[in-house]
């Protein structure tokens, strides 16, 4: 009897330290930082200024690949463990430099895709003519949903699902998502609690700039902005920039759609 009391009583000990041990990984694991870097990709060639937004063959220029490399050489030291971008070219050819340099290989999601726009394909930015043509008024009703694209809170919540799944996957290390500059801003804007509707001209999400999450467990506890490859971005491109009119210079993007 007393045999079979003392195995009861070890038993019962063992699930207390098993109890014991799984709070404490829970303690931790609800502690630990992860931090999710958030990526636009570099310079496109784009000479004729199209809003390219989703289309495909739009490919980083000579330019925006130096920004790439510019992205893997800051990042370098850091502890990155999984990166992955847009299905889009430009963004994969933007993380493939950074998971080349931590020997990982590149993954996909599809929610970090570039914001859905009506006016894709088309010249539409200053000078062109644009919105003085009435086929286009039509899209340019609310500002605030918007009414010419996908509606900001649908952004919202892909990134943020793209988000959390880049931090899952780097737990208690470092991710990198390749991404494109208005999804990027309107999920900064909502982390930050400020409205979705803004001026573009003054989105502080220049090329192969990063945006980065830092998370405690699963919350996000702080967001930091760089821009590692300044010296490289054409003046008419950063933020607060005056837009270019016309036809870009031969070699010159434009960046629309970026």
């Amino acid at each position: 009897m007393s045999g079979s009391a003392s195995g009861a009583s070890g038993s019962a000990e063992d699930r207390s330290a098993e109890d014991r041990s799984a709070e404490d990984r829970s303690v931790s694991r609800d502690e630990q930082l992860t931090v999710v870097h958030v990526v636009r990709h570099g310079e496109v060639h784009n000479p004729d200024g199209v809003l390219y937004g989703r289309r495909p063959g739009y490919h980083l220029s000579d330019l925006g690949r130096q920004m790439a490399d510019r992205v893997a050489e800051h990042l370098g030291k850091r502890d990155i463990t999984h990166v992955v971008a847009s299905p889009l070219e430009r963004a994969q050819e933007t993380a493939a430099p950074v998971a080349k340099a931590h020997g990982l290989d590149l993954a996909t999601d599809a929610r970090l895709i570039e914001a859905a726009n009506v006016f894709e394909g088309k010249t539409f930015g200053v000078g062109d003519g644009a919105l003085r043509k009435p086929d286009n008024w039509k899209h340019l009703t609310n500002p605030f949903r918007p009414s010419w694209g996908e509606p900001y809170i649908e952004q919202v919540v892909r990134m943020m699902g793209a988000l959390d799944a880049a931090r899952d996957a780097a737990r208690g290390h470092e991710a990198v998502c390749v991404s494109h500059q208005l999804p990027i801003w309107i999920l900064r804007s909502f982390v930050e609690r400020r409205r979705l509707w803004h001026d573009p001209r003054k989105r502080q999400c220049t090329l192969a700039s990063l945006t980065s999450f830092t998370y405690r467990g699963d919350r996000i506890v702080s967001v930091g902005y760089s821009e590692p490859a300044r010296d490289l971005v054409p003046a008419h491109l950063l933020a607060g920039a005056k837009p270019v009119k016309g036809k870009a210079a031969k070699g010159q993007s434009k960046a629309f759609g970026a």
